[in-house]
Formats: C-alpha cells, sequence, structure tokens
C-alpha cells in the first residue's frame, strides 16, 4: 500500500501538453452541479451531440486558454463509478482513457465532487486518480454541506490526495475562475494510489498488468493496472473483452479462479479496500455539528414529497404548467399565424396558377407553417420543465411515483427515463442505461414511448384548442389546460398499466431496489433555462426544416397526381349557376349563387384530392379506422404521422389546403370545423372525434426514430416489433372504446 501525500501537489516542469490544444474532461457523480459548472465555463460555445455507435449524448465546449490557445471541455457522463456495467460508466471510462474515436485521452480531469456527500463521491474519484490522469478536484455545494453542519478542510484533502482541491459554490459562479486558471494552468503531477488492496487481489493484478505490457506497451503503467483490476473485477464487462486478447481473458480467468479457491472475492476486495481508505480520510477532513440541522430543503421536503399532499401538489403544478402553455402562448401564435398567412398570400400572388405555385403555397408554407405555428408552447412547456430541473424539484417527482412504481414491480429509478420522455421518447429511452436490473430496463423502455412527448404537443394543441371550450373550471382551471393535462395523465397511467402487465406476464423478475439522492433546492439559472429552450427550439425549427419540410413535398405530390378530371355532372352545374349570376338583379341572390359556387369549387377540388394518389390511400385505410369516427383524411395523416408526430398537424394542413378552393381561412382549426363530409352532410370533426384523435395520438407508437433506437437499445429486432405491435393495437382499442362511450354519452 502506498502512503497518502502529506505534501502540497507538485506541478509538472516539462509540459509539453501546454503548448498544444488542451482535452480538459469533467467528471463526478450524478447531480454534484457538473452541468451548472460545465455550462459556466464554456458559455454558449457548445457542441451536443452522440459518440459514434452508441446512443450516449456526447458534449463538449470551448473557452480560451494561455497564450490565446483553445480549451476543449469534455463533459464525461454521469456516474457512480468508473466499473463498466452499463453503457454510459464504459463510455465514461473510455473517455477518460482516450480509448474513444472522436477525441484523444484528456490531459486534465476535473473530478467534481459534493462537499456534502464527500465519502460517497471519493470512490469515482479514488478510481480517477488511479488512471494517473492529471486532476483538479472541484469541491462544489459546499455552502450546502456548511448549512448541513458538515466542513470539509480543502488543504487537508489536496494534501491527502495529492491534487490541487478548488472549493466552489458552482450555483453562484464562486470558485469558477480558480477552477478556469487551474484548468488553463500547469499542469499538475498525477497522483499516486493511496487505498488499501488485499495483497493476494494485488499479487493478481501486478501480474496480468505485466501481461498487458507485452500485449499493449503503449499503454500507461497506471492504465494497464487500473485495466487489470478491472478486468479481475468485473464480469461480463463487453468494452474489456473487446479491446483484450482471449488470451489474457483465459489468464484473468485462472486468477479468478484461483482467488476464489482461496476464499477471496476481487471485487469484494477492491470495494472493501476503497471504502475503508474513504472512511479513514473522511475522519481527517470532515468534521460534523454535533447537533442535527434542518435545512430548507428539509422543510420543502416535508410539504412536497409528503405521501398525501405531494401527489397533490405534483398534479396542480403539472394543471397550472398546462394550463399556461395556453394562456401565455395564444399571442404569440396568433402572431406566428399572421405571418405565415401572409407569407402564403405574397408568394401565391407573386405566381401564376399552376403546380408551383400549388407546391409552395398549399404543400411547403401551409404544411410547415402550420407547425412552426406551435413553437411558443414548446418553448414555454420546455422553460417549466427546465424550472422544475433546475430547482431539485423533478428528482421529488420521481421519489413520489416510486412509490406507485413499486406497485407494478419496477422502481423509482424508471421514473427518470419515463419523465425524460415528457421531452422525447428517444433520450428517455437512452436514460435506461442507468437502469442495472435489466428486466426493469427492458420494461421501461416498452413503456416510455407511452409519455406524452413534446411532438404529440402540436396535434394536441391543434385540436383542443378548435374543439375544447375555453370556459373555465371553478372559475379558474381552464377546460383545455384540464384537457392537456388528461391527456398528460392518461399517458402515465396507461404507462404504469402497461409495465404491470409486462413484468408479469411478459418479461419477469424480481422487485427491484430504488435509492435515490435528493439534490438541494437552488434558485435556477435563467441563462441557463434559457439556454436550453433555445436549443430545443433549434430542434424543433430542424425538424420542421427537414422531416416536416420533405413529408410536405412528397405529401403535395402524392396529393396532386395523378389529376382528376371534374366531377361527373358538376361542371353542368357550375355553368347553370353561373348563368343564373348574368341574370341575378337582387344583391342578396347574387350572393346565394356566389356562395354555391364556391361550394361547387370546394366539391370539386375535394373530389380530385380523394381521387389522387394519397386520397386512394387514405380510402383504402378507411374501413379499419372508420370504427373510431376517422375518415380516410385523418388516415392520411396517420400514416403521415409515423414520420414524426407532429407531422399529422402538417399533413392536414396540406390537405385541406388543397381542398379548399375559398383560402379566405388560414387557420387550420377553423377548415376542421367547417369541413363537411360529402357523403352525409355531416361534419367529419366533431368534439368527439378530436378527442377520440387524441386518444389515438396518446396510445400509437407514431415514432420511427424511437423504434430505431428501442433496436439499437436492446440489439435486436424483436423488442421494437413488439412496442409497436402492442402500442398499436392498444390505441385501436382505446380508440373505439372512448367513442362508442362518448356516443353513449349522447356526445356525436
Amino acid at each position: 500500500m502506498a502512503e497518502a501525500s502529506r505534501t502540497p501537489p507538485k506541478i509538472s516542469e516539462e509540459d509539453p501538453k501546454a503548448r498544444s490544444e488542451r482535452i480538459v474532461a469533467l467528471a463526478g457523480n450524478p447531480n454534484v452541479g457538473k452541468t451548472t459548472i460545465f455550462n459556466r465555463l464554456t458559455g454558449l460555445r457548445q457542441k451536443t451531440g452522440n459518440y459514434s455507435g452508441v446512443t450516449v449524448e456526447r458534449k463538449t465546449g470551448t473557452l480560451t486558454g494561455r497564450d490565446g490557445l483553445p480549451v476543449t471541455i469534455v463533459d464525461v457522463p454521469g456516474t457512480y463509478s468508473l466499473n463498466p456495467q452499463s453503457l454510459d460508466e464504459e463510455v465514461a471510462y473510455r473517455v477518460l482513457i482516450g480509448a474513444i474515436e472522436e477525441a484523444r485521452r484528456p490531459d486534465l480531469v476535473v473530478c467534481i465532487v459534493d462537499a456534502s456527500n464527500l465519502e460517497r463521491n471519493l470512490y469515482l474519484t479514488s478510481q480517477v486518480l488511479d488512471l494517473g490522469e492529471p486532476t483538479v478536484i472541484a469541491l462544489n455545494m459546499v455552502d450546502n454541506a456548511e448549512a448541513t453542519g458538515v466542513q470539509v478542510d480543502p488543504a487537508a484533502l489536496s494534501a491527502a490526495l495529492g491534487v490541487p482541491v478548488i472549493p466552489m459554490v458552482a450555483a453562484r459562479g464562486e470558485g469558477i475562475d480558480e477552477l478556469h486558471a487551474a484548468i488553463c494552468g500547469p499542469l499538475p503531477a498525477p497522483a499516486q494510489r493511496s487505498w488499501p488492496l488485499d495483497s493476494r487481489v494485488e499479487e493478481k493484478v501486478a501480474s496480468l498488468a505485466h501481461r498487458l505490457e507485452v500485449d499493449l506497451p503503449e499503454l500507461l503503467p497506471t492504465q494497464r493496472w487500473s485495466d487489470a483490476l478491472r478486468a479481475l473485477t468485473q464480469r461480463g464487462a463487453s468494452f474489456f473483452e473487446v479491446h483484450h486478447t482471449p488470451s489474457f481473458w483465459s489468464e484473468v480467468q485462472r486468477e479468478r479462479d484461483a482467488l476464489e479457491a482461496a476464499g477471496v472475492n476481487p471485487e469484494q476486495a477492491e470495494i472493501v479496500g476503497r471504502y475503508q481508505w474513504i472512511g479513514a480520510l473522511g475522519g481527517e477532513v470532515v468534521s460534523r455539528s454535533n447537533e442535527p440541522v434542518t435545512t430548507v430543503s428539509d422543510r420543502i421536503d416535508a410539504v412536497l414529497t409528503h405521501r398525501i399532499l405531494g401527489p397533490i401538489l405534483f398534479f396542480l403544478i403539472l394543471g397550472v404548467i398546462f394550463q399556461s402553455v395556453f394562456a401565455w402562448a395564444t399571442p404569440f401564435m396568433d402572431l406566428i399565424d399572421g405571418a405565415v398567412s401572409s407569407l402564403g398570400g405574397w408568394v401565391g400572388s407573386g405566381l401564376p396558377e399552376g403546380p408551383v405555385r400549388g407546391l409552395l403555397v398549399d404543400g411547403v408554407i401551409a404544411g410547415v407553417g402550420a407547425v412552426v405555428v406551435f413553437l411558443p408552447q414548446i418553448l414555454i412547456l420546455f422553460f417549466f420543465l427546465g424550472l422544475l430541473e433546475d430547482t431539485g424539484y423533478m428528482a421529488r417527482a420521481a421519489f413520489i411515483m416510486d412509490r406507485v412504481m413499486k406497485r407494478v414491480g419496477l422502481s423509482g429509478r424508471s421514473v427518470v427515463p419515463m419523465l425524460s420522455g415528457f421531452a422525447c421518447a428517444i433520450p428517455g429511452i437512452m436514460a435506461t442505461r442507468t437502469i442495472d436490473n435489466q428486466r426493469d430496463r427492458l420494461v421501461t423502455i416498452m413503456v416510455i414511448p407511452l409519455m406524452t412527448c413534446s411532438a404529440r404537443l402540436p396535434v394536441y394543441t391543434l385540436l383542443i384548442g378548435a374543439f375544447i371550450p375555453a370556459g373555465a373550471f371553478l372559475g379558474f382551471l381552464g377546460y383545455q389546460g384540464l384537457t392537456l393535462l388528461a391527456l398528460y395523465l392518461l399517458g402515465i397511467v396507461l404507462a404504469i398499466a402497461a409495465a404491470w402487465v409486462l413484468k408479469r406476464f411478459v418479461v419477469k423478475g424480481e422487485r427491484s431496489v430504488f435509492v435515490m439522492e435528493l439534490p438541494p433546492y437552488r434558485m435556477p439559472r435563467m441563462r441557463d433555462v434559457l439556454w436550453r429552450m433555445v436549443e430545443r427550439s433549434k430542434l424543433f425549427l430542424s425538424r420542421a426544416g427537414t422531416i416536416i419540410f420533405a413529408v410536405a413535398i412528397v405529401l403535395w405530390f402524392l396529393a396532386a397526381y395523378p389529376q382528376a378530371g371534374p366531377k361527373p355532372g358538376i361542371e353542368a352545374r357550375q355553368a347553370e349557376i353561373a348563368q343564373l349570376q348574368t341574370q341575378a338583379s337582387d344583391p342578396q341572390r347574387a350572393a346565394a349563387l356566389a356562395q354555391e359556387l364556391a361550394a361547387l369549387d370546394d366539391e370539386q377540388a375535394g373530389y380530385a384530392l380523394s381521387q389522387s394518389t394519397v386520397g386512394r390511400l387514405g380510402h383504402f385505410i378507411e374501413p379499419a379506422i372508420a370504427p373510431l369516427g376517422f375518415d380516410w383524411k385523418i388516415g392520411i395523416a396517420l400514416i403521415a404521422s409515423l414520420a414524426a408526430r407532429e407531422v399529422a398537424v402538417s399533413a392536414l394542413a396540406t390537405i385541406y389546403s388543397m381542398q379548399d378552393a375559398d383560402e379566405s381561412s388560414s387557420r387550420l382549426a377553423d377548415r376542421l370545423r367547417s369541413d363537411l363530409d360529402p357523403r352525409t352532410g355531416e361534419p367529419v370533426f366533431t368534439p368527439l372525434v378530436a378527442v377520440s384523435m387524441m386518444v389515438f395520438f396518446v396510445v400509437a407508437c407514431q415514432c420511427l426514430a424511437t423504434v430505431a433506437v428501442v433496436k439499437r437499445e436492446t440489439g435486436t429486432w424483436r423488442w421494437p416489433a413488439f412496442m409497436f405491435g402492442y402500442m398499436t393495437a392498444l390505441a385501436w382499442i382505446a380508440t373505439f372504446v372512448t367513442r362508442q362511450a362518448g356516443l353513449l354519452l349522447g356526445f356525436v
């Protein structure tokens, strides 16, 4: 065992890395303020993407270092350990040792720890130090530690670890300048290992490290030792199995068998050694008040996480959010809608009648504009979600829902990915990588698409705004906001019910245990909240500029061709009315004839649309959706929404733009309300049809991108096919039941 250093950390005299671009990795446990520090350091100079071959998010930023040289900051996935059991942990480890395709090994690691939970954070810290990289410790949240009666001595901690320690309160910007100087300054010397390891395990690790020296001489000695330890203690670590030879693994198995025959558990030996060292170190650098301290967070949690009051307040908060989505967004939506309408009119007036004009006005502008108009509502929704996350309330929501999840055989660990599904199912599914129990992870993946994502919001708000009255229940709860809340709750209830069925009949397994750390409540940093809103708007508009734009063009062509001739008998009727118009002297009679002629024009436009390629496709699937109260035009929207759910709005806008010869009504909601079935003369859209359609969108898996991500996460087409099938069947049944119940209650 190497003794802990009691001297100040040394600075390398020779620093060749400082003469080129520096790579700095931010590592730490979840909820230690890593994202806040990353944003403080990089500001708006950030890029977000995925690492090659995996769905783990890659976030990088830049800052200016010494002599104007750039410094790249890499935000390593938050993890409690570098033992590669989950995909997040594997990627985190690969980033830190430079075994990732996109970037070289970092020159400096900033390990961020929570001062109020130092002992727990030091487990990961000890693993980072073992890698032998220059390291700086960012001791964050010292204010929260002091509020709980905990005092950490940064100087003593620095001397014990052998690396610089910078006390910080990142939420207030305290310590950021010092951290910036440490990142850009001379690199500290790597620390020496200070925790004990069973001598028998130590001997085996040294033997395996020597074998790696022969196989992979380019590895640093510290990395060889670290790799050997992980290979010996971590079973089924896919990263090592890929990157080391079969003969090496044969030797690992022999050494492991020898230890187990001697009654030594190598994994347990590592854990005991690290925590033995952590316990002793904590006693030296941490002092605690003898009197129990009740913090502000504790007092707030007594109410917000209360067994009865907690869920009630949670749903009230959601109700206020959804009501605000309608109340605040309307003026901005009207402004965008007016701009889109003016753009369509300006483009149409400058082009002659023909295919080009139809493509631009009825296809591109009508289709894309019908979705862009909902941008204000999406921004408002993500503004509130950002506030809930930054204040720390989102973790409380997971804690509250844990009581419900236990009843279906899951744990609150599944709640965080499910709540992420409110933004988009794809990051929610990716977030399941933190679930250790693979059965729980699979069940969670199967139900996340039932959570109401932001792509459904344009469909909901279009139908709610058109068919749900704007009045208020009890004088302050708007019917529209309550309807939106009901749709979100329906998705949650169905997701929980589906998890119960899947856990008991499809993916059986034991109930898992959920232990969660609740971060302290903090005032949100508005710059971060607004920045996430900007990022979300860019993503939304990029979808409108790519997927929706492409689908709008394809739909227009399918709706325009083949061109049908006049409807039988309609030309004679049009000629007759035109003749009567020349003879009409009464203004009221002339106006009635003009209105009748306009109706015939709409009838001819509807007939031409029904005879087009997309019309025939809609009529082909109409028998399957007719029991739900849907006509062929709604069927087209359902098919188009497979590309992206919000495309349904674009599809309806394109269809009704081409069907409506009178373009005086620019709002899609007005066209939906006025559309009549030519066969029956009854409205195509009614409040019951609108509610039924919203229920269908709550349940159906109308997102091929989600299906593709499920395939990547599960490694097979079996589970995404199952997910798509059960959700489609459940959507049809739920919609049919909704319609029949509405008819029994007297709705039409």
